[in-house]
């Protein structure tokens, strides 16, 4: 099976260490993989996006033009990016500050306060991890006990105090993934 996913938002939300850590736990877990980030010119608060491809066979090509999955951290992702997800894909929404309505009733739409969770939480930062425990829940890509290990495995140095933390954010977004899959018809 292969799953082709977008992560997109500002620079600064973690856009591309998501990805980056999706990435890491794919091959950590013997799969192919591919991880291709794009940012804008500014550190923080200009473009950033990522695509990640996991696969359980060699991946033909890195482009992805219609994901499966598209995490989308802002309006203007939700914009760019919500027309070209693959009919009965996924869409994951960061509720918490996109404010423009999901439009297609083709596909899986689920909104996700991130900010909000990741600030409860105790560290806003974490908003980034909070969509991905959302999309291990949504599209079984990877256990999470795979991404909790990359989190051991390959959380920076400098943020090895919040690894606690990231644990917390990504089993609370699988949480609130799993509750929204339930409520929603079949």
């Amino acid at each position: 099976m292969q799953h082709e996913i977008i992560i997109s938002g500002f620079g600064g939300q973690g856009a591309l260490f998501a990805g980056q850590l999706l990435a890491y736990a794919a091959m950590d877990e013997g799969r192919h993989v591919t991880w291709i980030p794009s940012y804008g010119p500014e550190m923080r608060g200009g473009t950033a996006h990522c695509t990640v491809i996991v696969s359980d066979e060699e991946i033909g090509s890195p482009l992805v033009r219609n994901p499966s999955v598209a995490i989308v951290l802002n309006n203007p992702s939700l914009e760019k990016y919500q027309r070209l997800v693959k009919e009965q894909g996924y869409l994951l929404i960061n509720r918490s500050i996109i404010n423009l309505p999901a439009t297609r009733a083709d596909i899986h739409a689920i909104d996700i306060p991130a900010n909000d969770e990741a600030t409860a939480i105790g560290n806003t930062q974490l908003l980034n991890v909070v969509m991905l425990g959302a999309l291990i829940a949504c599209v079984q890509v990877l256990p999470p006990a795979a991404i909790e290990h990359a989190l051991e495995s390959h959380l920076p140095p400098r943020h090895r105090g919040l690894l606690e933390l990231n644990k917390a954010a990504l089993r609370r977004g699988a949480e609130l993934a799993r509750q929204q899959l339930a409520a929603s018809p079949a």
